[in-house]
């Protein structure tokens, strides 16, 4: 994401940014106010990006200088101020609230389904169930289709799509009880074209006409028309959230977007909130098929606890991975999984 000229504007007049996330020299940072040096700048060469700041005690963050690079996961993970304090919640609320979210997305996803609700944003981070979610609730769906030996009615797209595969595809996913899932294909939100495209297919008119208006053989070799109706429906997973991106740009395209959608952020953004999912999780019977003991159970989500710092990443793809050792190796999974999910120290 570029750095735009508002962003060095902001960076002038209030010097200070918020890190809700990040790390420095694989430290963990969060929820941190600190004296901003530059800008959030994205990495050339992989996903992320950094922000300069002035730190003033550099023996609590071993650092050789007052000035700093931290690294974050994307530029979501930044504000220009605190939050506003709120009175804390317990670890029962804390959960309950997520719980109600993820009720809320079923719930959305079933009404995509029936074509009731044509488009839907699900922002959150990775690893906490966003797309186990809704294509739990469309495979139900999709069994008679499936049974009848009947052409699949959703499709989750990943990865990266051109415009032309975005257009093929809607095409191919016309009718009112087809869906379309985008999991982290966030290739079609950072296009113009796509954008404009998705913007004609979910339009709030009684009839959403697509057209493709310049020569393609792809189109012919396909046999795809060059304007066509859409009355399917959309789903949008991503890591991005709409509300913190900076740039104009990108902005003004994603608010046409996002006031054409409903927008669920599932509002899981601390370290403590991920882990109380987790814990949640396991508890509503992630780890069932395992058949582990309710006690090695327990011992997982403890694991993952204590060593928060140290994971590679927090994510229910974790937790999966050190029930896998904690079957293989009954007695020696903990010393497994130090060497292959936790950082070197």
């Amino acid at each position: 994401m570029e750095t735009t000229t508002a962003n060095k504007t902001t960076a002038k007049k209030s010097r200070s940014i918020y890190v809700l996330e990040g790390t420095y020299r694989n430290r963990k940072i969060e929820n941190t106010t600190f004296q901003l040096v530059k800008c959030y700048q994205p990495y050339p060469h992989k996903e992320g990006g950094f922000v300069t700041v002035k730190i003033k005690d550099l023996e609590q963050y071993q650092a050789p200088k007052s000035t700093i690079r931290i690294s974050v996961d994307c530029e979501s993970k930044l504000r220009d101020r605190a939050p506003e304090e709120k009175q804390a919640e317990t670890d029962e609320e804390v959960i309950e609230r997520m719980r109600k979210r993820f009720d809320i997305l079923m719930d959305m996803t079933k009404a995509t389904k029936r074509g009731d609700v044509r488009a839907m944003i699900v922002s959150g981070p990775p690893g906490v169930g966003k797309s186990f979610g809704v294509e739990t609730v469309l495979e139900k769906y999709n069994t008679l289709t499936t049974l009848g030996n009947m052409p699949p009615k959703f499709e989750v797209v990943k990865g990266a799509m051109s415009p032309i595969g975005l257009y093929c595809k809607l095409y191919n996913f016309s009718s009112r009880d087809n869906v379309l899932v985008f999991d982290d294909c966030d290739s079609i939100l950072l296009d113009d074209l796509s954008l404009n495209i998705l913007k004609a297919a979910l339009d709030s008119k009684k009839v959403r006409k697509i057209c493709w208006n310049t020569d393609s053989h792809m189109l012919r070799r396909e046999a795809v028309p060059d304007q066509f109706e859409f009355a399917g429906s959309v789903i949008f997973i991503t890591n991005i959230k709409f509300d913190n991106v900076r740039s104009k740009k990108l902005r003004d395209h994603l608010e046409a977007l996002e006031s054409r959608c409903h927008y669920i952020d599932l509002t899981i953004d601390t370290l403590r909130e991920k882990l109380l999912r987790i814990q949640q999780i396991v508890k509503d019977g992630m780890l069932n098929n395992y058949a582990l003991p309710e006690e090695t159970r327990l011992e997982v989500v403890q694991y993952i606890w204590d060593n928060k710092r140290r994971l590679r990443e927090i994510s229910l793809r974790t937790v999966l991975k050190i029930a896998d050792l904690a079957k293989a190796f009954p007695d020696t999974w903990k010393d497994m999984a130090g060497s292959t999910v936790l950082k070197p120290v």
